[in-house]
């Protein structure tokens, strides 16, 4: 039945999370003017396309830049050498990526959308970065539609239904302009944290649409909500704290309460709940992704993270500078754990009175703490560094919507007592939002520089920690490539000065030499490196380099196979025992070794010019 006014006309009552025209009359006093977001005869409902478009267009102009930056780390392990991408069908082979430490390791759905990469554009990474923006534009879409519905919700709108727009766009523009969004954004294979922060936010995004929608809408928007829940499980493992987040976001702006949470809803977080299944396999199947056997303590871990937090929080407000690799940061005494420690146990007590006495607030706290749990606590979350940037990537919207929340708050109280104008609040907050916005923007930009190399971004990362053995490790190697030999060496023996227990940069020591002709040197650093990991399949394969050079061909077989028994898909190793099989005549055997290194290196033309050799003499002669 139709509402009716006081003089008897039939009134279409207007949904209680839009605006009725009569609420943005021009206000007559200095208080009700406080959350003014529009001009008179302006419906705020107009500005949301053309809010959508600045955002957007804004994300595009500081990423654009970004296009032709080169493949970095760990993007040669997950793209380059990545064999399940190379064809996506059949469909399953894209979804069961490799199962050896790499990014993508237990994360179907992002090997999915890198396999569509390589589809378009092969080893150029332009598609790359496209698709990389295209995932940043659209979460910061979600955040904006997020944070504009909350404070639209009858539980918020009373305080901040007439600014919930402007505060909406602030907080997503800033978010998709930070600078701190470079390493999920321009990184290519960290696609994974902006994928999944997408799926988040899509989540989350779909539950306040069904809550404030009827049926059979409410339904589409509550199957959404789980599927997308379901993908984000299939992106990364930090989306596992989604549905307990969904349930605290029902409880403080939605249902009022746990019970009348899972009273309305509890179908629905049965779904979510089984998507927990997906994540639990994919985590038991591929737990190098997660850090499990990393070898680091749990203690030491927490320990290191407080500080870790903090300097994340630190990034948020004033983003400089930032560190691609950060290596591994262990905290060790009282001053490197108890300040920081103090901050997070504080905070994290705040949260908890927060969400006893003012939920609202509290959800903000508890959010922020969720997310990072999976990577910020206990569990050592990757195996070459315990501090990473892209792990802010989503815990930073919940700061950034707190700042901004805040200083409105603050604006508005500070217009109450008379401190400051309205029209001086007003114009002070316009003003704040785009000169941070255009300083965010221009730092992007410069950040995007970086990692247009490969050389570029890890002599950026050696100048700002010249204590990280893993950084010159592979700065030596990007300097290696480049015919830097000298500056190479330096670089590695750097790194054994800083780390004297890492394998790695001894064999890569002893490489440069043995190029620079320099055999007995480099025979002793292969040695070295095994001395401290004997089962170490890179120095063998070297060692029988070396003896192969000096016409040791039986020693060198016998290196290369005990490499290979160590890690049967060591492609170097597969391809120099097929030489000495082939030099002997034992084609059927050469050509199989060819066979597997190519295919452990797809992209390798010296093992497929050797497999054709290899497969055209074979025919040669059993046709005669």
């Amino acid at each position: 039945m139709p509402f009716r006014s006081g003089k008897g006309r039939p009134v279409t009552p207007t949904p209680d999370f839009l605006f009725s025209r009569q609420e943005f009359q021009r206000p007559t006093g200095a208080g009700s003017r406080l959350g003014a977001a529009a001009p008179f005869g302006w419906r705020p409902g107009r500005l949301v396309l053309p809010a959508i478009g600045v955002i957007a267009l804004a994300a595009a102009l500081v990423y654009s830049n970004s296009f032709s930056g080169a493949f970095v780390f760990d993007d040669d392990g997950s793209i380059t050498e990545n064999p399940s991408i190379r064809s996506l069908w059949p469909i399953w082979s894209v979804f069961a990526p490799p199962n050896h430490g790499e990014t993508v390791t237990g994360r179907p759905l992002l090997n999915f959308t890198l396999a569509i990469n390589y589809a378009i554009s092969g080893t150029k990474t332009w598609s790359y970065h496209v698709g990389n923006l295209m995932i940043h534009i659209v979460a910061a879409l979600l955040l904006f539609g997020v944070v504009r519905r909350t404070l639209l919700l009858p539980s918020m709108r009373r305080r901040w239904r007439q600014a919930a727009l402007p505060l909406a766009f602030a907080t997503a523009l800033l978010w998709a302009v930070h600078p701190l969004q470079t390493e999920s954004v321009t990184y290519i294979v960290q696609r994974a944290e902006s994928l999944m922060a997408m799926f988040y936010l899509a989540t989350l995004y779909c539950v306040i649409r069904g809550a404030r929608s009827l049926r059979p809408q409410s339904t589409a928007w509550y199957v959404a909500a789980a599927l997308v829940c379901l993908a984000g499980m299939a992106s990364k493992e930090v989306m596992a704290s989604a549905p307990l987040i969904v349930f605290f976001y029902d409880r403080a702006f939605l249902a009022g309460s746990f019970r009348e949470a899972w009273r309305r809803r509890y179908v629905l977080y049965l779904v979510f709940a089984c998507t927990w299944l997906l994540l639990g396999w994919l985590v038991l199947s591929g737990a190098a992704a997660v850090g499990i056997g990393i070898g680091m303590t749990w203690h030491a871990y927490l320990c290191t993270q407080f500080g870790a937090i903090v300097h994340y929080l630190r990034l948020c407000v004033w983003p400089h500078p930032l560190l691609f690799h950060y290596g591994i940061v262990v905290a060790k005494d009282a001053w490197g754990i108890v300040p920081y420690a103090t901050v997070i146990v504080t905070l994290g007590i705040a949260t908890a009175c927060a969400l006893w006495r003012w939920p609202k607030a509290g959800f903000l706290g508890i959010c922020f703490f969720a997310i990072l749990a999976p990577s910020s606590s206990v569990v050592p979350a990757c195996v070459v560094q315990t501090i990473a940037e892209h792990r802010m990537y989503l815990p930073s919207t919940v700061v950034l919507a707190t700042m901004v929340l805040g200083a409105y708050a603050l604006g508005r109280r500070a217009v109450r007592r008379g401190a400051i104008s309205f029209r001086t609040a007003q114009v002070a907050g316009v003003s704040a939002v785009a000169a941070i916005s255009v300083v965010f923007g221009i730092l992007t930009f410069q950040r995007n520089f970086d990692y247009q190399s490969v050389l570029s971004i890890w002599e950026d990362t050696v100048a700002k920690a010249p204590d990280n053995a893993q950084a010159y490790v592979n700065y030596g190697l990007a300097l290696a490539e480049r015919g830097r030999l000298d500056d190479a060496c330096d670089c590695f023996r750097t790194s054994i000065r800083l780390m004297p227990r890492w394998e790695r940069a001894y064999n890569d020591l002893g490489n440069v030499l043995f190029r620079q002709g320099r055999v007995d040197e480099a025979v002793a650093e292969y040695e070295q490196a095994l001395k401290v990991k004997p089962n170490y399949a890179s120095a063998l394969n070297n060692l029988g380099n070396v003896s192969l050079q000096r016409h040791k061909v039986d020693e060198a077989a016998a290196f290369y196979r005990r490499a290979l028994d160590i890690k049967p898909d060591h492609a170097d190793a597969l391809n120099n025992l097929g030489i000495i099989c082939a030099s002997r005549g034992q084609l059927d055997e050469a050509v199989a070794h060819f066979q597997m290194a190519v295919q452990a290196k797809p992209h390798d033309a010296q093992f497929r010019d050797n497999l054709y050799r290899a497969m055209t003499d074979r025919q040669r002669l059993a046709g005669r």
